[in-house]
């Protein structure tokens, strides 16, 4: 199959790599298509083995009691690796497994790998199923040793010798060289040639067995952001769970960062994958409305959802993510700048509130303090969180271009809010004309203060589409 591989399996106390720890190794060595090395060991994993495991391995924690730790076998382990490539049945699992053991011995495991999983869908097509079992039924093989190291070791190289004798040795060779030019770190079960995604700006969407995306991101480099997912799966918990689940993906292209942000965060938004949290919808959203009126009581009050209106900016402070968060913030802005909790309205009563009475308050609320000075006060703790008015007579567009790829994306917004992306004078038109009510987003309104240059400032030229044919849109440079 290879000039030199090692074909390698281990047991362990569990399914996660950061976590479980390695109880049983088996390896082979071959070179030139012979074997010349042959090894396996029980490891003591320092921690107990569950009953579900040791049921499912046969291996207790009376066996592994006196077995050697991982750091004592570390070495053995070494020299059969050295100037081989590592092979196993979803080799993703058994690497992670031993990139981890590695580093806790401060050692830097540096080995090429190769799957037997993937090695199995691109010579047979045809099945559905390449997981060890189906391999061994589907070509009649049959072990006593099912979930022991060496058993399953055994079990793939008897496959492979199977595989040589109906494909040919020469296939068989070029398929795993396929495998090694950068796609053995992939998830075996999937289904989605990875050399299909193009390294350009975009979003990618990870899919699961249903119809809903596991995780949706964006990148200006699809192709290797996908990649970097799965590589770190060895070391984090959340990018094995989509790794173990993935099974698909999707891709959608765009001109460059700016399109492929705005259109994570709709996405996001529509489809709620359940490993997305920081651009999920977000339902309560509220800001302060601050009263022109030094004398009214309360001061403030909490606006919150349709409420929230953008050509009303200029009068609101702080957007937050809960009423929660709303309260908090004020609380602390009150006690850096020894603002009344009472004039706020974070607190009932009448007279000398508390915090005068300990100095953290000027009393407003007992005569002490005018409230034109204090009311004063409070705009100038509030300055840092006013929300901005939209500062353009109307709509705006940005355009990016790719050239490497020639594409280009028209985005249309107003008022803070993104109305569309259009390629074409047609889909400007529906845009422009659209009576859709405006939707406030706070991801969305960060990006724009961002990404759009205000009126008067260097940047790129925004025009009133009013005014303005397509053709003489400024091309979009972050």
């Amino acid at each position: 199959m290879l000039p030199c591989y090692v074909l390698l399996d281990l047991e362990t106390t569990g399914g996660n790599p950061v976590l479980d720890r390695i109880t049983e190794i088996a390896a082979v060595r071959m070179e030139g298509g012979r074997e010349v090395d042959r090894w396996s060991t029980l490891v003591n994993p320092g921690t107990p083995i569950s009953s579900f495991i040791q049921n499912l391995t046969g291996i207790s924690n009376v066996m592994v009691r006196e077995a050697p730790g991982f750091e004592t076998v570390a070495p053995r382990l070494l020299a059969m690796l050295k100037d081989a490539v590592l092979v196993a049945h979803n080799v993703r699992f058994d690497h992670g497994f031993l990139l981890n053991e590695f580093a806790r011995i401060d050692v830097t495991l540096r080995a090429k790998t190769l799957c037997t999983v993937r090695l199995s869908r691109l010579l047979y097509p045809q099945h559905r199923s390449h997981g060890l079992d189906a391999i061994m039924q589907r070509h009649g093989l049959t072990t006593s040793a099912r979930h022991r190291a060496m058993g399953d070791v055994d079990m793939v190289l008897a496959w492979l010798v199977i595989a040589a004798s109906e494909l040919g040795a020469e296939q068989i060779s070029r398929q795993a060289l396929t495998l090694l030019q950068g796609s053995a770190a992939l998830p075996p079960q999937l289904e989605t040639h990875v050399g299909d995604i193009p390294e350009t700006a975009g979003v990618y969407l990870f899919y699961g067995e249903g119809p809903l995306p596991l995780y949706i991101g964006k990148s200006i480099k699809l192709r290797s952001r996908v990649m970097a997912h799965f590589q770190a799966a060895s070391r984090q918990a959340r990018e094995m769970r989509i790794a173990q689940e993935i099974r698909r993906i999707e891709w959608i292209e765009t001109a460059g960062e700016l399109g492929a942000l705005l259109l994570e965060a709709r996405l996001v938004k529509e489809q709620q994958p359940v490993y997305n949290r920081q651009l999920r919808r977000e339902r309560t959203l509220c800001a302060w409305r601050l009263s022109d009126n030094p004398l009214a009581n309360p001061l403030l009050s909490l606006v919150r959802g349709d409420e929230l209106q953008p050509r009303e900016f200029g009068q609101l402070y702080g957007i937050y993510r809960s009423k929660n968060q709303a309260i908090s913030s004020l609380r602390e802005l009150a006690d850096t700048h020894s603002l009344c909790l009472q004039a706020l309205g974070l607190e009932s009563g009448k007279g000398r509130c508390f915090a005068h009475q300990i100095s953290r308050c000027q009393g407003v609320c007992c005569g002490a303090e005018k409230p034109e000075r204090h009311h004063l006060r409070l705009q100038l703790a509030l300055s840092a969180q006013k929300l901005q008015l939209w500062p353009h007579p109307g709509k705006v567009g940005l355009r990016e271009h790719n050239p490497q790829t020639g594409r280009t994306d028209i985005h249309v917004f107003d008022q803070w809010c993104h109305l569309a992306t259009v390629h074409d004078e047609a889909e400007l038109a529906e845009a422009l004309s659209s009576s859709r009510p405006l939707a406030f987003d706070l991801d969305t309104y960060r990006l724009l203060l961002k990404h759009l240059p205000s009126p008067g400032k260097s940047g790129p030229a925004l025009l009133h589409f009013a005014a303005a044919p397509i053709d003489d849109l400024v091309e979009y440079a972050p």
